[in-house]
């Protein structure tokens, strides 16, 4: 009977690892570049999935799937888009890149493609530090060794499950304190002119 259920937790183990495999690696290719909205075909990607577009030289322009129409997805760069080619080479990210599952533990499913979008560093290792809109270092002070990253867009949290607003919030300004109190958890929107 042991044996059974070794053999059982065995194959449980094999599934896993197979599942988590994967054996080809996709890629499309652009059609068309019109403004800063680029064409691509060969991939079915969600919206808000990450991808590089290859350019000569084998650099790549960071990408993010903004729509798609029939078999075509429309991208948008989040760099300069200067050295692209007709034709040129679009890999999808995957910023899953965890570690597989661990054979012998307790099983945790891994995110599913749809999640695959982009994530950010979070962390106190953070504080101080200065990073561009990709969440790369400009401080010159070494890459960021933080151990978790979150989705940039995640699932709101129910309003009912919030912690209710207790406590006041000193925003420095006498008038805004005394006529439009914020309070401490609350959600609020700061507007201002440009400039």
């Amino acid at each position: 009977m042991d044996r059974i259920v070794r053999l059982r937790e065995y194959l449980a183990d094999c599934r896993r690892a197979v599942a988590w495999a994967t054996p080809i690696a996709s890629s499309g290719r652009l059609t068309r570049v019109s403004g800063l909205v680029m064409e691509a075909v060969g991939l079915r990607l969600p919206v808000g999935s990450q991808c590089h577009v290859q350019i000569p030289g084998g650099q790549s322009i960071e990408a993010e799937v903004a729509g798609f129409a029939g078999d075509r997805l429309f991208i948008m760069p989040a760099t300069d888009i200067y050295g692209v080619m007709p034709g040129a080479r679009v890999i999808p990210d995957n910023p899953m890149a965890a570690q597989p599952p661990r054979l012998g533990m307790r099983y945790v499913p891994r995110r599913r493609a749809q999640d695959r979008v982009r994530q950010v560093p979070v962390g106190d290792r953070l504080l101080g530090r200065v990073l561009d809109g990709a969440g790369r270092p400009l401080d010159g002070l070494g890459p960021l060794s933080l151990e978790r990253r979150v989705p940039l867009y995640s699932r709101p949290i129910n309003p009912l499950e919030r912690a209710p607003i207790r406590q006041t919030l000193d925003v420095g300004v006498r008038a805004i304190n005394s006529m439009l109190t914020v309070g401490r958890g609350q959600r609020m929107g700061l507007f201002a002119g440009s400039g």
